[in-house]
């Protein structure tokens, strides 16, 4: 476990020395702030609380920004020590290889994880001290940001599980751009498109709700646009409807976070330095 802490904390530095702490929180702070200001004119519009139009408005940009940070991250985790010559002097200490993968990750995720509460954190102090939000919607704003460390994490392990199994630095990144196209963006359009063929026929919603647990973007929107009621009564269309419980949507999101690191452990494992 020592060692575990010692690999993360390298990552961490790493992540500091490189400015990606500094970097990274200060893109979702602007962000975030910018989506704070603008947010009183559709507020004023449709008499919703501004903190309510925030946090839907942060998780649409949250599904598009936090997965790139995530892979960008993480997609050299391995292979990149591994170019530099490194990788086998860090397999010599006495580290085991899962230890390395788990340190990487709790590194990258701890970086990831600093920058959105700070960052975010910002934009919600402005909202607070200016008087702005509403008690009710504070709960919504918070799980925003603890289920947006944890889309971060989901990202961040197949980033780490990429890494692993390419042995060119290139190649991870290209695949991990691929990654991000097809979850991100691919994935939705298809769906979408599949119901409209379909038109009910044969695509059931138990089929529908099984499919959105297989992409985490999916599962993270529907837990922030479906699990409070202000903030779908805002989301709207944007919010899609589904019977799948507050649980099993958390539960989804551990399983994107578990199984990637796993596999990524055991191919490790395996694999000759």
């Amino acid at each position: 476990m020592t060692a575990l802490f010692i690999v993360a904390g390298q990552e961490v530095r790493a992540g500091i020395r490189n400015r990606w702490v500094i970097m990274t929180t200060a893109i979702l702070a602007a962000l975030a702030l910018s989506l704070v200001l603008l947010g009183s004119t559709p507020a004023g519009t449709i008499g919703a609380s501004p903190l309510t139009v925030v946090v839907v408005s942060l998780a649409s940009l949250t599904i598009f920004l936090v997965p790139l940070i995530a892979l960008l991250l993480s997609f050299d985790s391995i292979v990149g020590e591994d170019e530099r010559g490194t990788l086998l002097l860090l397999l010599a200490y006495p580290v085991s290889r899962g230890q390395i993968v788990l340190g990487k990750f709790v590194g990258q995720i701890t970086i990831l994880a600093l920058a959105t509460v700070v960052g975010y954190g910002v934009a919600g102090a402005v909202l607070y001290f200016g008087s702005a939000g509403d008690a009710g919607g504070w709960p919504a704003f918070a799980v925003l940001i603890g289920t947006s460390i944890l889309l971060g994490a989901v990202f961040i392990a197949l980033g780490v599980l990429v890494s692993i199994v390419v042995r060119e630095r290139a190649t991870a990144a290209g695949l991990a751009v691929g990654l991000w196209l097809l979850l991100v963006l691919v994935y939705d359009l298809a769906l979408v498109g599949l119901l409209v063929a379909d038109q009910g026929k044969t695509v059931t919603e138990p089929m529908v709700n099984g499919l959105l647990l297989f992409n985490p973007t999916d599962v993270y929107r529907l837990i922030n646009l479906t699990g409070h009621d202000a903030v779908a009564q805002i989301a709207g269309l944007a919010a899609m409807q589904t019977d799948l419980s507050l649980p099993a949507l958390y539960a989804a999101l551990l399983a994107w976070i578990a199984l990637p690191l796993a596999a990524g452990i055991l191919i490790f494992n395996k694999r000759r330095a």
